[in-house]
């Protein structure tokens, strides 16, 4: 794969699938501050590519191209001297000595590593073969080359000889993997990796759990990807800026906890866990709806996700699932809400919703059809009554169950002591 077919692996050059969305709010500058390398450049792309805002668009390209210079990636410096297209002057052309240089060094250093690399064959050295094909794993992940990158880390397998070398190893697959969109490698490796505990630091771990949080995230699988994210220890902190900032870790997985998660595990394993706790103090709005969420107080739960899905929608990672996530929250939220009553009046559950009584009575048919809310509506006195199962009728079904399965048995115990009795087993070994 070419560096220009992978720049928006995760689809940041597939604008044409995807509605260009506002977002006033995002700050830029530091939205950016929290991640490095080839991630940041690639978020500031998304962003260029999926906002209608201009002034945005246009501060998100002039730092992408900032960022590039620091690096050796002129196919990725050509793209974006494409998109600014001279809007931010000649400060912001098209750089060809800088290109030219850049290409002819990489050239040079490109032969000398596979100078080095074949000696290391020749001697049979193993932990310099192994380092000669890291050293060219950097090299081509440097350049934008990313399939080449992931198949030199790949390569070093057959030369580790510690633990911690096979973990150097997966984490290397697995963020190229990532920037690749591969999320099936990024699972393969994730395991690799976990089946060498011993050599597994806390800050591994908790990498590792991050990148398994984003594959299951992208295979929509809500439920794993959340239990993924608040497994990630605190020890996490700035160091996995590469892939992913804390903050990401308290809004993937806060959103995907309330889209997948029940009540009482909402409470277990989110409200009550410490560790998840100081990632959500990072993200304060994160963590009032989901404690609005849990207290019923869904007016301002909807606000606090309404305020948040312009810039949502603007992140590389969750802009594909910004809308399923907020469908299963919005019908999580309604069922809650009607479980406690025998009938609710739907003028009073529409304002509580933010939405009217026409629309809530579409939500609630698809809710009762699917057979998630036991209830049936009078449409004409805009009321919803809820179905309560016969419970008198239901205990005494379970007592007639209950005793035939007694009686059953009884009758097997009968049995078997009247076999054992007259030694029957014994009798039929000896025929």
């Amino acid at each position: 794969m070419e560096a220009d077919d992978e720049i928006y692996a995760n689809g940041g050059d597939d604008s044409s699938r995807k509605p260009i969305i506002s977002g006033e709010q995002l700050d830029i500058e530091a939205y950016a501050g929290l991640y490095t390398g080839r991630t940041k450049i690639v978020r500031l792309l998304f962003i260029a590519d999926h906002t209608d805002n201009t002034t945005m668009q246009l501060e998100a390209l002039r730092m992408a191209y900032d960022e590039i210079k620091k690096g050796e990636n002129t196919q990725l410096f050509r793209e974006v001297v494409q998109k600014i297209d001279g809007r931010l002057g000649p400060k912001y052309s098209m750089d060809s000595r800088w290109c030219d240089t850049v290409d002819r060094r990489a050239e040079q250093r490109k032969e000398r590593l596979e100078n080095e690399l074949n000696a290391y064959k020749t001697n049979l050295i193993k932990e310099s073969i192994r380092m000669g094909f890291n050293d060219f794993g950097d090299f081509y992940y440097a350049h934008g080359l990313l399939g080449d990158a992931f198949k030199s880390y790949v390569k070093t397998r057959d030369y580790c000889t510690t633990s911690k070398h096979i973990i150097y190893m997966c984490m290397s697959a697995i963020l190229v993997s990532i920037e690749m969109g591969q999320f099936t490698h990024v699972t393969s490796y994730v395991g690799k990796a976990e089946q060498t505990p011993e050599a597994l630091e806390p800050v591994s771990v908790s990498k590792l759990r991050c990148a398994a949080g984003l594959a299951h995230l992208e295979s929509k699988k809500y439920k794993l990807a959340a239990r993924k994210f608040l497994e990630v220890g605190p020890e996490l902190g700035n160091s996995y800026n590469e892939v992913i900032a804390s903050q990401d870790v308290a809004t993937y997985g806060g959103l995907c906890a309330l889209a997948s998660l029940d009540r009482s595990e909402l409470k277990a394993k989110v409200i009550d866990n410490v560790n998840f706790r100081n990632f959500l103090e990072l993200v304060p709005e994160v963590r009032e709806l989901i404690h609005d969420f849990y207290s019923s107080r869904y007016a301002s739960c909807l606000d606090y996700l309404e305020n948040l899905k312009a810039n949502l929608l603007l992140d590389i990672h969750l802009h594909d699932h910004v809308e399923v996530l907020y469908d299963q929250i919005r019908c999580k939220a309604l069922i809650q809400y009607t479980h406690p009553f025998l009938s609710v009046d739907l003028r009073m559950m529409a304002n509580a919703f933010k939405t009217t009584v026409a629309g809530l009575e579409k939500e609630l048919e698809a809710l009762i059809t699917d057979n998630q809310i036991q209830a049936r509506i009078d449409s004409h006195n805009k009321i919803l009554y809820a179905r309560h199962a016969d419970q008198r009728n239901a205990t005494f079904q379970r007592v007639l169950q209950t005793g035939s399965e007694f009686e059953r048995d009884v009758r097997a115990m009968l049995l078997r002591a009247n076999l054992i009795k007259h030694e029957y087993n014994l009798r039929s070994r000896k025929h």
